[in-house]
């Protein structure tokens, strides 16, 4: 039954309606996510100078948080699952989801900031500000906060716990002992608040980044040769054409479409609200700023940490069903032995800042939905289902997660074109 609703919901209709609200915001914005060298001057160079947070997070703390909620399992096991199941034009797919998702987060952090607000000595920000001051719609906000709960008990809770403890376990530590750990650690972390949750997440998140990105670049480069094939595969896989036959496959075009673009949302979380739930506490009220991180951020996760999954894979040539050995032999060619400590110490610190950043923006929604005690409530909870989802079978939260996922998307599309008027071109400035 999982399955089958999972198959209805991100079925054609819906990837055709994410596309579509992506293409409508970019065309509102006159392209603006090609604006590279503006949006580079605007949020990367702007780090260098002094930015203190007495109220809130400042603008790195901000980026880190929401970068931790969308660098995890995606940008190594998701990409490889992509691949396996939709071969190497899925990669394509990916990249037209991160295009048109930058679009849909930048519209999502304007609308965020424009329309956040006070109450109860409490920011309401992300999309549960625009749906309600904006739209002017409680019920959608109350629905987009429960669906968002959810959603972060299994894929940003149980999914991620269960991959770390599995990482881990493959290095020899039980499932329990990793559990409890992880648990406590992030627990600690997460009732520590904001301030602590923006402090950590900027201290471990880009350190994790550069490492990943470094390990790869080394690898693609030993394989440099083989990097023009590469991605001539992608581009004919991505249209449909099959290299074994020479010949058009629609079933493989409606593969290599479909898995691409799941796999793009998954990884980037554009369209689903998230990221401007990251940003609702960062101490800027330049609504256009948060949404030019927005867009760094998906360029940053899809089109640079994912593609260099893939060119990991593609270059080396693994094949295989089970996609976390299928990573760990792809830098097995360069590392060796190596190889399996890097790739399962890495998906356990991306699945911890995961575990750090949903359980802030789960929180968030909690808060949304019954004010502080509920929030409170919820960090506890969402400490003991980390132990739940380490020592469990992921099988069916990664069903339900897909599901609240999905859920998410509906309401927040609607208020991000509803209030498609507030969105303007970027300007220098």
């Amino acid at each position: 039954m999982l399955e089958k609703t999972v198959s209805l919901l991100w079925g054609i209709p819906t990837l055709i309606i994410m596309l579509s609200a992506g293409l409508f915001i970019t065309i509102k914005i006159k392209a603006s996510q090609f604006k590279a060298k503006t949006i580079f001057n605007n949020t990367v160079k702007s780090l260098f100078k002094k930015d203190n947070a007495e109220n809130g997070i400042n603008q790195f703390q901000a980026v880190s948080v929401a970068l931790a909620a969308t660098m995890g399992t995606g940008n190594i096991i998701g990409v490889a699952s992509a691949i396996a199941i939709g071969g190497a034009g899925s990669i394509f797919w990916m990249w037209i989801s991160a295009i048109m998702g930058m679009a849909l987060v930048y519209a999502e952090n304007v609308l965020s900031i424009k329309f956040r607000r006070k109450e109860h000595g409490e920011t309401i920000g992300g999309a549960f500000a625009y749906l309600k001051y904006g739209v002017k719609n409680k019920i959608l906000a109350i629905f987009f906060a429960v669906c968002c709960v959810l959603t972060s008990f299994g894929m940003g809770c149980m999914a991620q716990s269960n991959s770390a403890a599995l990482s881990l376990k493959s290095l020899g530590i039980s499932t329990n002992i990793s559990g409890i750990v992880i648990a406590l650690c992030v627990g600690i972390i997460i009732l520590g608040g904001v301030k602590r949750v923006g402090h950590f997440a900027s201290l471990l998140v880009p350190f994790l980044s550069l490492a990943y990105i470094v390990v790869s670049l080394v690898i693609i480069l030993t394989y440099k040769e083989k990097i023009p094939a590469v991605f001539a595969a992608i581009f004919k896989g991505a249209f449909g054409f099959n290299e074994v036959t020479g010949g058009f496959s629609g079933y493989i075009l409606a593969q290599s479409i479909n898995v691409g673009l799941r796999r793009g949302v998954f990884s980037n979380e554009a369209g689903l609200g998230t990221s401007a739930l990251m940003h609702k506490d960062v101490n800027s009220e330049n609504a256009e700023l948060q949404g030019q991180w927005g867009i760094v951020e998906i360029f940053i996760d899809t089109i640079l940490c994912c593609t260099l999954t893939a060119l990991v894979l593609l270059c080396t040539g693994v094949s295989g069903t089970d996609t976390s050995n299928l990573v760990i032999d792809a830098f097995s060619t360069v590392l060796g032995d190596y190889a399996k400590v890097f790739i399962s110490v890495s998906i356990t610190l991306f699945a911890f800042a995961t575990l750090i950043s949903w359980g802030y923006c789960g929180a968030g929604a909690a808060n949304f939905l019954g004010g502080k005690k509920a929030s409170s409530f919820y960090k506890i909870l969402f400490a003991v289902s980390i132990f739940i989802g380490a020592v469990g079978n992921a099988a069916k939260v990664w069903l339900l997660s897909d599901i609240f996922n999905i859920l998410m998307l509906f309401p927040n599309l609607f208020g991000i074109i509803y209030l498609s008027k507030h969105l303007k071109a970027i300007r220098k400035n």
